[in-house]
């Protein structure tokens, strides 16, 4: 009995299985072994981002100091993850390829707004990309458009490997939506729409928390103190952020937004036509040809 690999089915009319492949674009498969790097990187940027809060008084916690260690260690657990998702079957040739023509629309994009009032552009399809492609894709993807694009402005800093990590989060977020296969038309645009703008708003909120401790020891209302008690330098931390921040976060979030619920349905379709083009990790199953039957004896007595 013979198989033949498929990722759907259809008989024909002498019993034959036919491959069929089915007209729902896959993401990009997240493994075991990438979810476990995608994990790491995760867990090593939260503690980047929030240790000062747990520093000691009188500790040095500027995060220029650390800003050169988390670039050195960001850079190979990237490269892990995607060695990762290669491991398990989830990127091919034509993945990275598709990461390098996004990544470079990406970094193209930042530089329309200039960072004006905090308009930038990319976000929209940071997140439109990341929805379509999956949360591994959509990381890799977030972390390094940011690189490109630090590049591209010159905007290389202690600030990069935080802007980094931060748009890897908004892209690979987008992927851990709700009905990827199913949500269709007006209310994943709303869906979108409405994570995009959150995103932007967190992003600017946990950007924050890279710039914020520099202004240790100012002695303001709005200063990080090191060694103060947590809940105090959280509610420090929210007024610097409504005093300085909210007024790019806003305009960011709304043009996300916006962006979202006007190209979205164009971007989503080329999105997902080229992704079922280049069909990422199709399931394979295997199932059994029909049996021939037997020539009729009267046939063979005939001829």
């Amino acid at each position: 009995m013979r198989g033949t690999a498929r990722t759907g089915s259809t008989a024909t009319p002498q019993g034959r299985t036919t491959a069929r492949t089915g007209s729902a674009p896959r993401a990009v498969r997240l493994g075991p072994r990438a979810a476990a790097a995608l994990a790491l990187v995760t867990v090593i940027g939260i503690m980047a981002f929030g240790w000062p809060l747990l520093a000691a008084p009188g500790a040095g916690v500027a995060h220029s100091g650390d800003a050169p260690w988390l670039f050195a260690a960001l850079l190979p657990l990237l490269l892990a993850v995607v060695v990762a998702a290669i491991a398990d079957g989830g990127l091919d040739a034509k993945a990275v390829a598709m990461l390098g023509v996004l990544a470079a629309a990406g970094a193209a994009l930042r530089p329309l707004g200039a960072g004006t009032a905090g308009i930038e552009p990319m976000f929209f399809l940071m997140v439109l990309a990341g929805r379509v492609l999956g949360p591994g894709f959509g990381f890799v993807l977030g972390a390094v458009s940011m690189f490109a694009s630090a590049l591209l402005t010159g905007g290389v800093g202690p600030w990069l490997p935080f802007q980094m990590l931060a748009m890897g989060w908004v892209s690979g977020g987008a992927g851990l939506l709700p009905g990827s296969r199913s949500l269709r038309g007006t209310r994943e645009l709303l869906v979108l729409a409405g994570y995009g703008a959150l995103a932007a708003l967190a992003y600017g909120f946990v950007m924050n928390l890279q710039g914020w401790p520099y202004l240790g020891g100012l002695s303001t209302g709005v200063s990080y103190v090191p060694g103060d008690p947590l809940g105090a330098n959280l509610a420090r931390f929210l007024a610097y952020c409504l005093a300085t921040s909210l007024g790019w976060d806003l305009p960011r979030a709304a043009l996300t937004a916006v962006l979202s619920l006007t190209l979205g349905p164009a971007v989503l379709k080329a999105l997902r036509r080229a992704t079922r083009r280049a069909a990422f990790a199709p399931e394979v199953s295997f199932a059994a040809d029909a049996p021939t039957p037997p020539p009729d004896e009267g046939d063979g007595a005939r001829k």
